[in-house]
C-alpha cells in the first residue's frame, strides 16, 4: 500500500496558478489510479480530478474542466494537480488519494490518502 504526501498549497489571489504536487511512497505507484479532491469548511469531500493507472483515462469534475490539468510521473512516484484561473470558490484543503487501477469520483472508493494541502484564493 502506497502513502500519499501532498505539497504546493498556498493563499494566492483569483486568476493566479498553482501547482500541487503528491509524492507517493512504494514500488507499485503506476499500478494505482490517483484522485484529487477537495474539501471547504462546512461542506462535504468533493471530486476534482482522477487518473486511471499508467497513464490511464482522465476524468475532471464539470466545475474545474479547462482550468485543472491532472497528471503523473510514474518514475517520480507522483501526481500534479495544476491549477490554472483560480476562483474564490477553489478555496479548500486539497487530498489526494489512490486506489488500485481504475479512478473513481467517489472518495469513499479510495483506500489511501493524504494529509491535504490548504488552498486559498482570496480577491
Amino acid at each position: 500500500q502506497v502513502q500519499l504526501a501532498e505539497s504546493g498549497g498556498g493563499l494566492v489571489q483569483a486568476g493566479d496558478s498553482l501547482r500541487l504536487s503528491c509524492v507517493a511512497s512504494g514500488r507499485t505507484f503506476s499500478s494505482y489510479a490517483m484522485g484529487w479532491f477537495r474539501q471547504a469548511p462546512g461542506k462535504e469531500r468533493e471530486f476534482v480530478a482522477s487518473m486511471d493507472w499508467g497513464l490511464g483515462n482522465i476524468y475532471y469534475a464539470d466545475s474545474v474542466e479547462g482550468r485543472f490539468t491532472i497528471s503523473r510521473d510514474n518514475p517520480k512516484n507522483t501526481v500534479y494537480l495544476q491549477m490554472n484561473s483560480l476562483k474564490l470558490e477553489d478555496t479548500a484543503t486539497y487530498y489526494c488519494a489512490a486506489k488500485r487501477y481504475y479512478s473513481s469520483t467517489s472518495p469513499g472508493a479510495y483506500d489511501t490518502w493524504g494529509q491535504g494541502t490548504q488552498v486559498t484564493v482570496s480577491s
